[in-house]
């Protein structure tokens, strides 16, 4: 399969919109908005980073879309962030991805975080080359709980 990245366009919302509401999606990303069902807040919240610096990129395999990407954050603390479709798990999409999106962005250093538990996200930013520098502990809505969390980043 061939991944590629583009600008986010008004016709990836909704789909993004539906991988955000998969159960087993939400439970693994753990750090979610409180109510990601909330079409509104959803809405506006794409609003505000498509409008901002942000590099935020739509994630293609063979033209159809499988998810998000993304660089936000201030200078010095930028993160990294990404979303695919359940059904594409497991078939190196997230790190085709979160690679090409490292190829167009030359900020370093850049930060990402997981749920500790989160093994096969942990594992694509480590193919990325982020290394884990810290371990914290935050409140998962997706999980309504607190739980531990891995630090990774990426230096130049």
């Amino acid at each position: 399969m061939h991944i590629a990245l583009r600008e986010v366009h008004d016709s990836d919302l909704p789909v993004f919109f539906r991988q955000m509401n998969d159960p087993e999606s939400l439970r693994m990303a753990a750090f979610t908005p409180e109510d990601p069902a909330d079409w509104e807040a959803f809405a506006a919240h794409w609003s505000r980073i498509r409008a901002s610096r942000d590099v935020v990129r739509t994630i293609l395999g063979d033209g159809d879309v499988l998810g998000s990407t993304a660089v936000y954050g201030d200078p010095g603390e930028r993160e990294v962030t990404y979303w695919v479709d359940r059904a594409y798990w497991g078939r190196g999409v997230a790190t085709a991805a979160l690679r090409a999106l490292l190829d167009e962005v030359d900020d370093r250093p850049l930060y990402a975080r997981a749920a500790a538990d989160n093994v096969g996200s942990r594992r694509v930013l480590e193919k990325c080359g982020f290394e884990t520098s810290a371990r914290a502990r935050g409140f998962a809505a997706a999980r309504g709980e607190a739980i531990d969390e891995v630090v990774l980043h990426l230096s130049a």
